[in-house]
């Protein structure tokens, strides 16, 4: 199976030796303008918005971009270097595009929201047992009578607003060993989380001897969203204040994922303080909703005028703290 190398610095319209700011800056920009929500254009905005969430979900961990910069863009090129030793998703082990029971079959997907680039280096492992070991035997051990079929397991990009409703996705996989490709309604439950599995009974690889197939695990990401990050059923939106708005307080409007609210930010507010808006955040496995949590950076301004920098002067002095 052909796998086409993604370049995510592309991708994100930063350089290479960007830094972990810069990247989360540039992500933000595009996730915005290319959030299907507000984008004019749903179909290519959602697809566009895909390929950002899949660069960031790369770019902006340590160890995933480490291991993305070393394998370089020539990797599967004729003279090109090779995949280094260890690649291929965490788990399982065996080829990163295969079977982890050495041989099996692979698998081509379409609609779970990442490329087969991501998935064969960064995802789950298609083809592989699920649970880490060779299929079962129907007596106990390998090589005797029939023989469950090994688990699958891929990746699926949920966003927020699904996780917060629940939806229905077509998921589409074609085994390379065939030329059919296997469409099903995958129903993703409101409130899904992080790492949750959603399970496709007998639809992994086939069994050997007559044995059962086995099941395709589709393992929940949640998308990386503009405005908001994810703690468990809460989620946390950054505000940045001026130290004037901290010191005599604000009326300021905040996102949430069904509409804009506004908050009051009293006087005397502190640097990494957090406001609560209850029931705001996403489902939890009690059906009630988390929260969401406003969480104050106060900025100060790098340049300032000559008048500013006097005012400055003149409240330092009227706190009797010294000035340079």
């Amino acid at each position: 199976m052909a796998v086409q190398f993604r370049d995510y610095y592309e991708t994100l319209g930063v350089s290479k030796t960007a830094t972990d700011d810069e990247i989360k800056s540039a992500f933000r920009k595009l996730a915005r303008k290319f959030h299907p929500d507000v984008a004019k254009d749903k179909k290519s905005a959602e697809e566009k918005f895909k390929q950002i969430n899949e660069a960031y979900e790369v770019l902006s961990d340590k160890e995933k971009r480490a291991r993305y910069d070393q394998l370089g863009a020539d990797w599967n090129q004729p003279g090109g270097g090779q995949p280094p030793p260890g690649w291929g998703p965490q788990r399982g082990g065996g080829s990163p595009f295969g079977s982890g029971n050495g041989g099996g079959v692979e698998f081509e997907f379409n609609g779970t929201g990442f490329s087969d680039f991501f998935e064969a280096f960064f995802g789950g492992g298609r083809g592989q047992s699920a649970f880490g070991g060779g299929a079962a035997t129907d007596f106990g051990r390998r090589g005797v009578g029939a023989e469950r079929g090994s688990d699958v397991e891929a990746d699926i990009m949920v966003t927020l607003e699904e996780a917060l409703h629940g939806s229905k996705r077509t998921v589409s996989f074609r085994r390379t060993s065939s030329s059919k490709m296997e469409t099903y309604q995958v129903k993703i439950p409101r409130g899904v989380h992080e790492g949750q599995r959603i399970r496709l009974a007998g639809q992994g690889e086939a069994g050997a001897r007559g044995g059962k197939s086995g099941d395709l695990f589709l393992r929940v990401r949640l998308a990386r969203h503009p405005d908001f990050s994810v703690e468990g059923s809460d989620l946390v939106h950054e505000v940045d204040l001026a130290p004037w708005q901290a010191v005599l307080g604000a009326e300021i409007q905040v996102p949430t994922l069904e509409e804009t609210r506004r908050l009051k930010i009293p006087a005397g507010t502190q640097n990494g303080q957090r406001f609560r808006l209850r029931e705001r955040g996403l489902p939890n496995a009690s059906g009630t909703r988390g929260d969401l949590y406003v969480a104050i950076a106060i900025r100060v301004p790098k340049k300032i005028t000559e008048r500013e920098r006097e005012l400055w002067r003149q409240l330092a002095e009227v706190h009797g703290v010294g000035t340079t």
